[in-house]
């Protein structure tokens, strides 16, 4: 039987799937149904300073090949996030994912929940919050300031979320890397907006959101395998993965782990069982006998 478990920065993972940061993720009884269902680890929703109820609906809008989302970041702050976990215990990792508006913001929350966080995940990257995320993260030297702090602030692993919406994403994973990030995660969604053509105005209420699913996998694709070539630190793929033939191409370009976000709005929880079933199916007919050995193989040549 091939073998599904990966290590990453010293945390093991059952199989490379992950439950991406965003809307599937709010709260502890997604994150243990996610795991039940196949998921290896989880993703938080992104935990900022303060509360925020996020934007007005409508929020989301769907497309024949995925979503528009713009929910605005919303979440219970720090206090509420370690007032939510109080009396849970999780048996696979938990990645919390944090968002501020300076390097000091970022630290203050690795530091304050250094306690419950197997590892953080940056949001560098989140396209529709004004002051947060993208604004931020498309300056690497921002992204070089934000990971320094952080790593500074906590001895947990640190995943910087790359945003796609820059002409060289290598530019920001560099940065990432030389501030000590133990991983990259890209791509974030990319910068996009939907138009109602009968009141003739854009149908989400914060107007701009990010696209996400089956329709920027290759955008995500291509900016892994640029990211798994230059960089010495492991990639993390995130990107319109909804089948094992796309999580086997995102291994195959250098990801050393996968997370699954949209695809579980579109498809259901069950997709993490799916997608390992197909990469364990592949892997024994191919003639490997770990999910690690196929990884980065697309680089080769």
């Amino acid at each position: 039987m091939a073998s599904l478990e990966v290590e990453l920065f010293g945390l093991r993972f059952e199989n490379p799937l992950i439950l991406a940061s965003g809307i599937n993720d709010k709260v502890p009884e997604q994150w243990i149904r996610a795991h039940e269902e196949g998921a290896g680890g989880v993703v938080t929703k992104s935990i900022g300073i303060e509360p925020r109820a996020g934007y007005d609906n409508p929020t989301i809008v769907e497309l024949p090949y995925g979503l528009i989302n713009a929910m605005g970041l919303p979440n219970p702050g720090w206090k509420g996030f370690l007032e939510m976990v109080e009396g849970y215990t999780f048996d696979f990792p938990l990645i919390v994912s944090i968002f501020g508006g300076t390097p000091e913001e970022f630290s203050f929350l690795a530091e304050k929940l250094s306690d419950v966080a197997d590892a953080f995940e940056l949001n560098l990257s989140c396209p529709h919050a004004k002051g947060y995320g993208m604004e931020i993260g498309q300056k690497p030297e921002n992204v070089y300031e934000v990971v320094r702090a952080v790593k500074d602030a906590t001895d947990r692993p640190v995943i910087a979320k790359l945003t796609p919406n820059i002409d060289d994403i290598t530019k920001l994973g560099l940065a990432a890397e030389k501030a000590g990030a133990d991983a990259v995660s890209a791509i974030n969604t990319l910068k996009a907006i939907a138009i109602d053509v009968y009141a003739r105005r854009p149908i989400l209420s914060n107007r701009v959101g990010g696209y996400s699913g089956p329709g920027v996998k290759p955008v995500a694709l291509r900016a892994v395998y640029d990211l798994a070539r230059t960089l010495e630190i492991p990639v993390i793929g995130i990107g319109g993965i909804t089948t094992w033939r796309d999580a086997v191409e995102f291994l195959l370009a250098g990801a050393s782990a996968l997370q699954i976000g949209t695809a579980v709005s579109l498809r259901g929880w069950e997709v993490f069982r799916e997608i390992n079933e197909g990469i364990k199916a592949y892997l024994e007919s191919e003639g490997f006998s770990s999910v690690r050995d196929i990884v980065g193989l697309a680089l080769e040549g």
